[in-house]
């Protein structure tokens, strides 16, 4: 297992290869418990993506490339072509749960392309192949993070207040995470920051979520509700809004938690800069631009009912409870990856980072 040590010391995902077991914090229950879960079956797999046990972007992919590894070992056939089908079908189990999260789906056809290019192996060769493969994206995660993390501190200085939405840190991620990964890296090396975090609704991860992994490392953060965002910036309170992403088309328009595009639109009327962050993988160069970006819509219940101890809203009321929302990419300052700092007109800049091998 890669060596995953936050300056919040949270491991969000991690394979035991004694026990053979594949175990996840329960995101939900944040942050009042924090308990670590065991995925065995496909049906518990999808249940923990759907219902955001397990979240953030490249955490859900990190987490896909596992599932299929344990998902491979209970595969039971010597036909190949028929552990192939049943493995790819395992796939569209797993990728459906989720479909605005590029990284997902991602994972999961380097899990089966893997699994092409061991097909006459002999089986114990294959799974070794795909545990690998599995820590691999880990791993590259953990470097990607920390890249975007140092890209991102040049953006920061001593004393900025950071406006944040979601959540987008270790939890949501692997090591420092995307959007909060230059505030930790910063915190870890003496500096400072003032955060105000967004509460997020519907699911509320930045209350639940990016405070917790903050206040853990000693980060100034004051929690503040989504419809709050414009009065901070108005105060002047406000240098620059850092947001995570779990989708950014060839264009440079960007789907995160719903809200993101508001807290941007509030940002350019107050001249404050708007910085997504996300590794590579998030890149869709296949998707033209933020409408060809599916949206994920959720239960209304969990505006009507969830957060509350009885309901706060008529019980037949209707709701229309999207989990993403996408802004626009001329919203966006700059768009930072592992690769470096990305700036207009998108088509370009994002494009070069896959000429790019190197």
């Amino acid at each position: 297992m890669p060596d995953i040590k936050a300056v919040t010391h949270v491991q969000n995902i991690r394979y035991d290869r004694k026990e053979e077991a594949l175990y996840i914090i329960d995101q939900t229950l944040l942050p009042g418990e924090e308990k670590e879960i065991r995925l065995q079956t496909a049906e518990e797999m999808v249940e923990a993506i759907r219902s955001l046990r397990v979240r953030g972007a490249p955490a859900i992919g990190i987490c896909a490339a596992y599932c299929m590894y344990v998902l491979a070992k209970s595969i039971r056939t010597e036909d190949r072509q028929m552990f192939l089908r049943r493995l790819s079908d395992y796939g569209l189990q797993l990728d459906a749960a989720r479909p605005t999260a590029v990284n997902l789906g991602w994972a999961i056809r380097e899990m089966m392309r893997t699994a092409l290019e061991h097909v006459h192996d002999t089986r114990g060769q294959m799974l070794d192949a795909l545990y690998e493969k599995a820590v691999e994206i880990h791993r590259d995660d953990i470097a990607k993070c920390t890249a975007i993390s140092e890209h991102g501190l040049t953006l920061l200085k001593e004393g900025d207040g950071i406006l944040t939405h979601c959540n987008a840190g270790p939890l949501a991620t692997s090591r420092y995470g995307t959007a909060l990964g230059p505030i930790l890296l910063g915190t870890e090396r003496g500096m400072h920051f003032r955060v105000f975090a967004d509460e997020t609704r519907p699911l509320l991860q930045g209350a639940r979520l990016t405070s917790y992994e903050l206040l853990r490392a000693g980060v100034d953060v004051t929690l503040i509700c989504d419809s709050m965002a414009s009065i901070v910036m108005k105060n002047g309170w406000v240098q620059a809004c850092f947001v995570g992403c779990d989708r950014i088309a060839a264009n440079g328009d960007t789907a995160n938690k719903i809200g993101t595009s508001g807290v941007a639109i509030l940002a350019k009327h107050y001249g404050i800069p708007v910085y997504v962050l996300g590794p590579t993988s998030t890149i869709d160069m296949d998707c033209p631009d933020g409408d060809h970006i599916p949206i994920e819509e959720r239960d209304g219940e969990e505006i009507k009912t969830m957060w509350y101890e009885r309901p706060m809203a008529p019980a037949d009321v209707k709701c229309y409870d999207p989990a993403f929302d996408v802004t626009d990419h001329d919203l966006i300052t700059a768009i930072v990856t592992e690769k470096g700092i990305c700036r207009p007109p998108y088509k370009k800049s994002l494009a070069a980072l896959f000429r790019d091998k190197a």
